[in-house]
């Protein structure tokens, strides 16, 4: 026998059956096949806008002298000499290996330090703690050419211009970027795990070490990715402080191509942009490894459990 909907039934054994009430869905919005339609071609759109220089570049590494502006994607003529002349008209591993160096310390130092005074503002409570956190957020509206005099001088003082030490040094005092950034990502951890640890005898650093930062790995992750893309191309800094060749990072150096083959130079541009597509290949491999990790942490990062 049939029962009306949401009556309960009566099983075979006599009892009486709860109706299931089971998570209603709401119906989502279809869009139109025009709407869609738009937004498909408004995305392919964007995306070979974007893609398109890099694919030009590429291209035009493979042209010899005369053809790198033909503007045409497939070579009519195809070399492998840029990628061979490149390595013998300028010291690029070097200048790749430096880069590495002072990106590598420079996104480290401010990871750590970033995280650890997220930290500071995140777990304690201490009188005056919002004022000092506003303060660490007022110094992001200071413009860098307001300190980029001062902190020459504190440099220069120090006897390190022409080194590559104030590249990354500074990162060790942490960035107030990163630190609201990670601190909003500690507010989301329920503080019932710190207090059940702090009941088995763990001190601050160790809940700090072991349970706050290895769960949020996604910010931190994305902090790295962040300072790492920033100091791969920051040219200003290296156009400040590095003086020799042998100190140059690969923006420095690519400028200094720019200048010797370049405009000015002797119009080698093959060289110019075949540097250009070996510089940018790491930056692209390290998005592509570190992938999940950075959708997550952008995904996650402010949001509260």
């Amino acid at each position: 026998m049939s029962h009306a909907t949401g009556q309960p039934r009566v099983e075979a054994a006599g009892r009486v059956a709860a109706p299931r009430r089971g998570r209603v869905r709401p119906d989502r919005p279809t869009r139109s096949l025009p709407a869609r339609v738009a937004t498909v071609t408004a995305l392919v759109f964007f995306a070979v806008v974007f893609i398109y220089p890099f694919v030009w570049l590429i291209s035009a590494s493979f042209k010899p002298r005369g053809e790198v502006f033909d503007n045409r994607l497939i070579p009519r003529t195809f070399t492998w000499d840029n990628y061979v002349n490149v390595w013998q008209e300028a010291p690029l591993a070097l200048w790749i290996g430096n880069t590495l160096l002072v990106t590598v310390l420079a996104a480290g130092a401010v990871t750590i330090s970033s995280a650890m005074v997220a930290w500071g503002f995140a777990y304690f409570r201490f009188r005056g703690r919002n004022v000092l956190f506003g303060i660490v957020l007022a110094t992001m509206m200071l413009p860098g050419a307001v300190t980029m005099v001062p902190v020459f001088l504190i440099w220069n003082s120090l006897g390190q211009v022409g080194t590559l030490t104030p590249l990354w040094a500074a990162n060790l005092f942490g960035s107030a970027f990163y630190i609201f950034l990670i601190r909003q990502f500690f507010l989301g951890l329920p503080p019932s795990l710190f207090d059940a640890a702090k009941m088995d005898g763990a001190n601050n650093w160790t809940i700090f070490a072991r349970i706050a930062a290895p769960l949020c790995k996604p910010a931190l992750v994305v902090t790295l990715i962040f300072e790492f893309q920033a100091l791969w191309t920051n040219l200003m800094a290296a156009l400040i402080y590095l003086r020799d060749s042998s100190t140059f990072t690969v923006p420095r150096g690519l400028k200094a191509l720019l200048d010797q083959f370049g405009f000015g130079g002797n119009w080698n541009w093959e060289i110019v942009v075949t540097a250009s597509v070996i510089t940018t290949i790491p930056m692209i491999v390290l998005f592509f490894l570190a992938q999940r990790h950075f959708v997550e942490g952008i995904a996650t990062t402010g949001a509260k459990n």
